[in-house]
């Protein structure tokens, strides 16, 4: 088994797809569910399969994230680079965070239309792709 993808129930799709078009995601594909409800899948260019769906269902009013879901986390290969992008995008990511002390990660936050939040993570130089078990040895 392997997970496919995440899920976000949005309140405005055309929002949040620029949001994270911005973001640097890219649309697979839309399925048209009925109702007015829509499912945009959506994934970075170097990524093989999807790993973002966004789901619209207008019927069932405005999202509320509560307190269920923490965050995505989403590497990126230069922080610096990506919130200047970001910020150019009219995003706003906030400052650079070393969670791990200075030779850790680097990560920064951003929070999406409906409230919900990405941590952006630099891995330090040769650190493998992903958290593996590796890294709690």
């Amino acid at each position: 088994m392997k997970t496919l993808f995440v899920a976000y129930r949005v309140t405005d799709l055309d929002r949040s797809l620029g949001f994270y078009t911005a973001l640097g995601y890219v649309e697979l594909g839309r399925v048209e569910v009925g109702d007015g409800s829509r499912l945009v899948i959506l994934k970075f260019p170097g990524e093989p399969a999807a790993s973002l769906e966004l789901v619209h269902r207008p019927a069932d009013g405005r999202v509320d994230v509560g307190s269920g879901i923490d965050h995505l986390a989403i590497q990126v290969d230069t922080l610096t680079a990506t919130l200047k992008t970001l910020a150019e995008a009219g995003l706003e990511p906030e400052s650079v965070q070393f969670p791990g002390g200075p030779h850790g990660p680097k990560t920064s936050w951003l929070t999406d239309p409906d409230g919900y939040r990405i941590e952006l993570v630099e891995w330090p130089l040769g650190h493998p792709d992903g958290i593996t078990a590796a890294d709690f040895s």
